[in-house]
């Protein structure tokens, strides 16, 4: 499945390490930002907020700009850039294009970041979810009054892009394994989902057709770039650490496949009961639905391959992430299969059921994953152990207690507002009932942000004082169970 050696072909090292430790340092700070912002949005909708709202900067929607953008795009894009550079050399026998690329790549990425946070706190963001990014031009006119985010994040994907697909190009002989399928197509995939939903819908598609545009982009950069990429870390590293080929390579085909041609139109499910065409819905409701099936049959594959070696839950923690994350994944496409429908939209839209689905498809899911990857190859990268086995244990339990807590949590509080809602009930009592709800979600908000630092803490130890890597230790039998 990998490449046999780490060395190229020149004799240079095969996986630049520096670059791998840049990103994830990279995106544990995205991702703290992101947590603390979240919590302190979380505090204003049970009547408190620290920092004030008559802060100009500091308000809550502003927290809530840096908690979703700072986790797409600093943590998640950050993350998956660094397993890229571990993954696509050993699977291809190339090093990336360049490693000075690589830090160029790296720079400018946290310089869009900063640019970002900038926007962000200042009022310049788009009225695009999860697209708030700056365009630096006024719509309509040529004017730019700030810098243009939007189009520097379109070319440092091309860099992106270019720096991993020259390697997998150079490897075109060769039978690529299903990974790097899920690469090639995230990769191609990301610039033209970007373009789509920060350019058209502000500048070139107004009204219904803007939003049916919009909803395609929310979809498409989970659908498309994320769910490639993770899934994509998951048919790599789960048969690495289980030391066993993955259990039917005809069943990741099915699901690449499946992905590619379900996937792409189910956004409009976003905007259900709209002035958009029925039509239109139905077939993004259609898709959505059947994409419950493609995330079966990975699923499926999965669990299948860990058949005979369950102990490495128990052994493995990496192991233990993934599994965890892809129960997760399963959970929350089959809530979506039934959400999408207009039987259901008619009482959970607009309420806090689609804010816990969020939550647990990109804190659930691909944080998860990548906390396993993480966890199998920071000691790996530091050439240290762990530092505390102890720490490693709250940080997997806070976070798995602490998002079902908030998932379950705010699904019940939306079903009870949505009838709540349908029944024409005052505002003001729908509020009343949920403030309970919503303390809880800032309890298991706390519960996430704590093992959040004990797993920044670890890191930082295990790089600075943990004791020197043994791979022995970490050899999983091949007759475990």
């Amino acid at each position: 499945m990998s490449a046999s050696t780490t060395l190229a072909a020149h004799g240079e090292p095969l996986v630049n390490y520096r670059l791998i430790k840049a990103h994830i340092f990279a995106g544990a700070v995205a991702l703290s930002i992101s947590m603390i912002a979240g919590f302190l949005y979380s505090l204003q909708f049970v009547g408190y907020f620290p920092l004030g709202h008559d802060n100009w900067m500091l308000t809550p929607g502003h927290m809530r700009l840096l908690h979703t953008n700072m986790a797409a795009y600093g943590w998640l894009v950050n993350g998956f850039t660094a397993m890229l550079y571990y993954v696509v050399p050993r699977l291809t026998g190339h090093k990336v294009l360049s490693d000075k690329l690589g830090g160029l790549i790296f720079a400018a990425w946290q310089l869009i970041l900063a640019l970002s946070i900038f926007g962000y706190l200042t009022d310049k963001a788009q009225a695009i979810e999860w697209g708030e990014t700056p365009t630096g031009f006024r719509p309509g006119t040529f004017e730019m009054n700030y810098v243009p985010v939007d189009l520097l994040v379109v070319v440092g994907a091309v860099l992106v892009i270019v720096q991993f697909m020259v390697p997998i190009f150079k490897a075109r002989d060769q039978k690529f394994y299903v990974t790097l399928w899920y690469f090639t197509a995230g990769l191609v995939w990301l610039a033209l989902t970007y373009l789509m939903g920060n350019i058209m819908p502000e500048w070139m598609l107004p009204g219904a057709a803007g939003a049916a545009t919009t909803g395609l982009f929310i979809h498409d950069l989970v659908g498309l770039y994320v769910t490639p990429m993770g899934w994509g870390l998951m048919y790599f590293f789960v048969p690495l650490i289980l030391r066993r080929p993955i259990w039917s390579h005809s069943l990741s085909v099915i699901g690449f496949w499946a992905l590619a041609f379900f996937y792409p139109l189910g956004g409009v499910h976003h905007f259900l009961i709209s002035p958009i065409p029925d039509y239109v819905e139905f077939g993004a409701i259609t898709t959505t639905i059947a994409i419950e099936v493609v995330v079966t049959t990975v699923v499926v594959n999965f669990f299948m391959t860990l058949r005979g070696r369950w102990s490495a839950l128990r052994t493995s923690m990496a192991i233990r992430w993934f599994y965890v994350g892809a129960v997760f994944y399963f959970i929350t496409c089959l809530q979506c299969a039934f959400q999408v429908t207009w039987l259901f939209q008619r009482v959970i839209h607009f309420t806090d059921w689609v804010v816990g689905h969020a939550h647990l498809i990109m804190f659930g899911v691909f944080t998860f994953w990548l906390f396993g990857v993480i966890e199998w190859l920071w000691p790996r990268v530091c050439k240290r152990e762990w530092y505390s086995q102890t720490l490693r244990g709250w940080h997997f339990w806070l976070w798995s207690v602490g998002v079902m807590i908030m998932f379950f949590d705010l699904m019940i509080a939306g079903l009870v507002h949505g009838f709540m809602q349908r029944d024409l009930n005052d505002w003001s009592d729908i509020l009343r009932m949920s403030e309970p709800f919503w303390w809880v979600r800032a309890f298991s908000g706390v519960m996430i942000l704590v093992g959040l630092f004990c797993a920044l803490y670890n890191m930082y130890m295990t790089a600075k004082a943990g004791a020197a890597y043994q791979e022995d230790k970490h050899y999983i039998p091949a007759n475990a169970d």
